[in-house]
Parts: C-alpha cells; structure tokens; sequence
C-alpha cells in the first residue's frame, strides 16, 4: 500500500473539477426526486398508495430503460444524447409538477424516470477516457465517485424531508429536478473531456461476457443488502421507539469515512482480492446486526457494515472498467446501478414482510443472505484473468496470442 496523489491532484487535472462538479450537483436532484415524489404526490392526493405508485413508477422505469438511454449514449456520445434526455426529463417533471390527477402524475413520473440522465455513470465514463494513460489512479477517481454519491443520498433526502415537512412539497420537487437538469447541462456542455462516441460498434453485445454479468449479480447482491437493512432498521427503530436518524447518520458518517480513506491510498493487491476482503468484512459485520439489544448497539453494527460499501463499490467500478470494452463502459455502469436498484426494490418487499410477521431481528437477519451472496461471487471458480488490463490497456497474452508473438519473433531472427 502506497500514498496515492490524493484528491486534490486527481481533481486539478484539466476538465476534472468541471465535469465531476457538475455530476455531482445532479446527483443530489437524482436522490431527491424519489422521495419528492411521494411528498408531493401524497400532499396533493391524500393517498400514500398513489405517492407509491408515482415512486415506483419512476425507479422502475429507471432500472428498465436507463441502460437502453445509456446505450445511445455510448453510440453517439454524451454531448449528443444527454441534451434531449434533459430536455425530455424536464417536460416530464413540469408535467409532474403541473398536474393533481394521480394517474396523470404516475405516467408523468414514469416518463421522467425512463429518460433521467445517469449522471453517475456518465461522470465514471469520462474518468475512464481521462485517465487512460494514468491507470493507477483509478481506485481514487472511484473513491471520490463513491463520495459524491454517498453524500447525495445524505444531502437530497435531508432536503426532501425538511421542505416537505414544512408544507413546501412542491418547492422540493422543483428543486430537485433544478439541481438535475443544471448539473446535467453543465456536464453535457463540457465537450473535452467526454468519451467519443463508437458509433458502429454493437456496444450491447460487449456485456454479454461472464466477467460482467458476475460484477452485475454482485451489484444486484449489494442491491439486496441495501433493501433489507434500509426496512429492518426502520422497523427496529419503531419497535424500540427510537428514531432512525441517529442509526442512518452513523452508518453514513461511516461509509464517508470509509471511502475517503480508502482513495487516499494506492492498493498494490489485486482489486478482485481486495473486493473478496470487503465482502468478507461485510458478512462478519452482519452476523451483529440481529444480535442488537438496542439502537445504540444496532448503530454500531450498522456502521461496520457500512464501512464495506464503498470499497466494494469503487471495487466493483474498476472490475467493471476492466472487463467491459471501453465503447460499452456508460453502458455497463448503468446496468450496475439498475442491479443494484432492482436489488434493493424487491428486497425491502421482502424485509418488509419478515419484518411484520416475525419482527425488526429477523429481518435484520435476512441482511446475512446477500453480503454471503456477494462474497460467493467474488471468488470465481477457476480465477480466469481479465482479458484487458486496468483503463483498457492490455492484460495478460491469452494462448494464442503468445504463440503467434513466438512464430513472429522466430520470422524476426
């Protein structure tokens, strides 16, 4: 392990700051819009079974239809295809917005979520191309991907809750779709630093590959564990009569820490044993989440589980990079984010049930399955290596290809 050059020399590369910015200020839109929905939504319409819908509505018509976006992105280029998913997701909210009819509301929202730019992936993206020629720094660009988003998801609901809270519902929504559609503008703007487009490459077929449909089973796995801890928590917290807050912002602080940490080191182990390490972290510190008496000791066990996450996550990243072809890359992200959300979805159907019939513990217990699941997945029978190396560059000769450079070199002498 090694000092690696830090956030500050990453960022001062030219275009970083400008385009990582402008990512991560829409990244606070994306996750506030969710829960702005069902503010909104029940504020108008007095149903949570329609703010429900609006929700849901929106999440999975992000999962479903956000990697088919991101496969024109990858085809045309990101300066291109972004514009008009802006454009279009900012019609659909202004219809969002416009509306008190819950079944105009729902279809508008599923609108919005099929066409919301995945401004995560896209931010990925451009790190790959910048740092092509710099493949060491990769973890460290993905750390800071982690923390932007980690503290999106802190910030936006926070927001949400606050304004919607205070009658404000409206406002809240609005503001979301303003931080997504400026940050999404910005970044579309910004020309240099964006991936050029491949646009006769058949980029779907490039995801076909065994070494990324497993990086996409443990991004569903993570999904899983992040459904069934987010219900079991709540549940527990009602159970005890305690509020959740303290038990989310300890695992948050946690998590942030984690992934500042980690970026500000070179690791010289491999990333799939790194990620083989973090998934073991995370099963044992699952083992404590059923076994909690109370919520200070649940707050505990929560936050050494939510020290792994973001280091499976830039793991998962620059497993991702390496085995995906770089016109598919924007493409692939995706896909793991909508793993992840569909993960995520049915597992909090699933806590949810536990947690009514057998209680918040059992519940909590179920947490074990996933991060098993995940560390199952790191270990592939066989260890076949990469066929490309970090950021592109080539990885160990197959076979063949050392046979041919021997016929070569014998021709040579």
């Amino acid at each position: 392990m090694s000092r690696a050059g830090g956030y500050r020399s990453l960022l001062g590369t030219r275009g970083a700051a400008a385009f990582f910015g402008a990512a991560a200020v829409g990244r606070v839109g994306i996750a506030m819009t969710g829960l702005g929905l069902v503010w909104l939504v029940h504020a108008r319409t007095g149903s949570f079974g329609a703010a429900g819908l609006a929700s849901g509505g929106f999440a999975l018509a992000e999962a479903v239809v956000g990697p088919q976006a991101a496969r024109l992105i990858d085809k045309f280029g990101q300066p291109r295809v972004l514009p008009l998913c802006l454009v279009l997701h900012g019609g659909a909210m202004a219809v969002v917005l416009g509306t008190s009819s819950a079944a105009v509301v729902v279809v508008a929202a599923s609108g919005a979520g099929a066409v919301v730019p995945q401004l995560g992936a896209l931010s990925g993206a451009r790190w790959v191309y910048l740092l092509r020629e710099r493949i060491d720094e990769a973890p460290t660009a993905f750390s800071l991907e982690s923390l932007a988003n980690a503290g999106a998801f802190l910030l936006g609901p926070v927001l949400v809750t606050s304004l919607g809270a205070a009658g404000h519902p409206a406002l809240a929504t609005a503001l979301a779709a303003g931080l997504l559609l400026s940050g999404g503008a910005v970044l579309a703007a910004q020309r240099g630093t964006a991936p050029r487009p491949a646009p006769k490459v058949h980029t779907g077929r490039k995801l076909l590959d065994p070494a990324f449909v497993r990086i996409a089973l443990m991004n569903l796995a993570l999904g899983l564990y992040f459904g069934t801890t987010q219900v079991s928590v709540s549940s527990f917290a009602l159970g005890h009569r305690t509020p959740a807050a303290p038990i989310v912002a300890a695992a948050g602080v946690s998590g942030l820490l984690s992934g500042w940490g980690y970026g500000l080191r070179r690791h010289r182990a491999p990333a799939r044993r790194q990620l083989s390490g973090a998934a073991a972290c995370l099963t044992v510190a699952s083992l404590l989440l059923p076994f909690a008496p109370n919520a200070f000791w649940l707050a505990i066990a929560v936050a050494l589980t939510e020290a792994a996450i973001p280091l499976t996550l830039v793991l998962l990243n620059v497993e991702t990079e390496k085995a995906v072809h770089p016109t598919a890359l924007t493409q692939a992200f995706t896909w793991n984010n909508s793993a992840g959300a569909a993960g995520s979805a049915l597992a909090a159907a699933v806590a949810g049930q536990a947690a009514d019939a057998w209680g918040a513990s059992a519940a909590l217990a179920l947490a074990l399955v996933p991060a098993a699941s995940l560390l199952v997945l790191t270990r592939p029978p066989g260890g076949r290596p990469s066929r490309r190396g970090s950021m592109g560059c080539p990885g160990p000769a197959s076979p063949g290809r050392r046979r041919a450079r021997r016929r070569s070199s014998s021709r040579r002498s």
